[in-house]
């Protein structure tokens, strides 16, 4: 059975940091473009970060230069490093695994979901 399992996340200060995980079991996570969503109250999910198979990384420009998104493919697992938290940041996060094959088909799987709270 495919399934990610997402860990960390909580409560923490303006300027604190998180680490989110996200461990991939039943599939070859190394192949996959591994990603981290968010969706904040009354707001639409948006794409925080991503990384290829390759180790390519984008960021959106709200989190850039204080999120590092990382991967380890020997153990399935991905992270999302979180620095300098902001109160804006507050949202429920998520992680995703996606394989496209050349003819647009794809291989998709989400986290459950956790969520972060930045608040003093």
């Amino acid at each position: 059975q495919e399934h990610l399992v997402q860990s960390g996340g909580g409560l923490v200060q303006p300027g604190g940091s998180l680490r989110l995980s996200c461990s991939a079991s039943g599939i070859t996570f190394g192949i996959y473009t591994s990603g981290w969503y968010r969706q904040a109250p009354g707001k639409q999910r948006e794409l925080v970060a991503s990384i290829t198979s390759g180790g390519i990384t984008n960021y959106t420009d709200s989190v850039k230069g204080r999120f590092i998104i990382s991967r380890d493919n020997a153990r399935n697992t991905g992270y999302l490093q979180m620095n300098s938290l902001k109160p804006e940041d507050t949202a429920v996060y998520y992680c995703m695994a996606r394989f496209a094959f050349a003819n647009g088909d794809a291989y998709e799987y989400w986290g459950q979901g956790t969520l972060v709270t930045v608040s003093s």
